[in-house]
């Protein structure tokens, strides 16, 4: 009986261990087929980004740029609280009327911003050459004009073309009253090239135009509410002056201005093509070497512009920093819609700004700063003296009010 007994608890022990076996053989199988379908996935993965790519590469572009990428929403579906909250800048403009050019309240804008080209109105007054977030400046506003109110031989002059012509020196084209006054055009428009002239569907932007040239500003301010739901304002001026009341507005000299209030203009050419996408305008102009932008750079001192402003008519909101990019650049209709959306995201209402404005005549050299100078944003802050940069200094003190 002690013989049958061992025989069968052996018997018992050696089934036990043949079904642990064969489970363990069938998740070694199952594993072993996982790893293989996992391979072959990734494999195919692989492939397709591969082709991806060799495709973007072919296209010349080295991303894919999403199908949507402009919202389709174009109000808030509730009211947030955030918009009931109190704008502190609103209201802030401080109110500074034009006069006859003849009184000459400061240096005008837009100028002729060729390199070598110097303004024939003397002042001690000079640009701010910082990045304007070095001077605790930050943007309070983005808006943009018809054509370019600046001037740059071979960029943006007479010489340029659009969907719409171009407009001769000085002197604009006669207008309807219900006309926008144009400035000049870039040099890259093509009318064999769809990209120049195939429609886009506008969801935020209004009236804007594929093909066309258009000259964005992207108005700084020390005394804007920077870091805060009320940086960006419209009208731009609340925006300057949020934090800046008349007693202390009136105590600042002409270079304190200067020093504390400037634009950023840079000078875009519509395309229907999403590979000049830039998602973030709103933040203020492009800079970027390799592709030339945001790099050559011209600084003065001038004005607020406007087609209200003339050679005649002067503005009085003066002397402030310009810093101008010499160089016309392609940009996506794509990029000024999510530019367009961003605005209607504010907590202010920039309805106002989200098309283009007229532009100013191009200011005659006797009403433009003789301080012009220049450098690539990218380098240390040098200036280039190359034109004979000076100053003739006690002149004239030119005052905002």
């Amino acid at each position: 009986k002690f013989n049958m007994s061992e025989q069968q608890h052996a018997k018992d022990e050696n089934s036990k261990l043949k079904a642990a076996v064969f489970v363990l053989g069938l998740s070694t199988v199952g594993l072993f087929a996982s790893t293989i379908a996992l391979a072959v996935q990734n494999n195919n993965s692989s492939n397709q980004s591969e082709e991806t790519v060799d495709s973007l590469e072919a296209a010349g572009s080295n991303y894919l740029v999403p199908v949507d990428i402009v919202p389709d929403r174009t109000t808030t579906e509730v009211t947030s609280i955030f918009e009931t909250a109190t704008n502190v800048c609103a209201d802030k403009k401080i109110q500074l009327d034009s006069v006859d050019c003849i009184h000459q309240p400061g240096p005008q804008a837009g100028a002729n911003v060729t390199k070598g080209f110097k303004g024939l109105l003397e002042t001690d007054v000079t640009p701010n050459t910082k990045n304007f977030w070095q001077s605790s400046m930050c943007p309070v506003n983005v808006h943009w004009h018809l054509g370019t109110e600046h001037y740059s031989v071979g960029e943006y002059d007479e010489n340029g073309s659009g969907p719409n012509g171009n407009i001769n020196v000085p002197y604009r084209r006669d207008l309807s009253e219900e006309e926008v006054q144009d400035g000049f055009r870039c040099h890259l428009y093509d009318p064999n090239d769809e990209a120049f002239t195939k429609p886009y569907d506008w969801k935020h932007c209004i009236e804007m135009e594929v093909g066309e040239t258009y000259e964005v500003h992207w108005p700084h301010s020390a005394a804007g509410a920077c870091g805060t739901v009320d940086q960006y304002q419209t009208p731009f001026y609340d925006g300057v002056f949020c934090n800046l009341g008349l007693e202390v507005f009136e105590k600042f000299t002409s270079q304190d201005l200067s020093n504390s209030v400037g634009v950023q203009g840079q000078i875009f050419t519509i395309v229907n093509d999403d590979t000049y996408y830039y998602p973030d305008l709103i933040r203020g102009w492009i800079v970027d070497e390799e592709m030339g932008m945001g790099q050559d750079i011209a600084m003065y001192t001038g004005s607020t512009t406007g087609e209200s402003r003339s050679n005649e008519i002067c503005s009085s909101y003066s002397p402030i920093t310009w810093q101008v990019d010499r160089k016309c650049h392609k940009i996506s209709a794509s990029s000024f819609d999510k530019l367009c959306y961003d605005m209607k995201m504010q907590r202010d209402d920039m309805s106002d700004d989200l098309y283009a404005h007229g532009s100013r005549e191009l200011v005659t050299p006797d009403y433009v700063a003789n301080n012009q100078q220049t450098r690539r944003l990218t380098e240390k802050h040098e200036h280039d003296h190359s034109h004979g940069h000076s100053h003739v200094r006690g002149h004239q003190h030119h005052q905002w009010f």
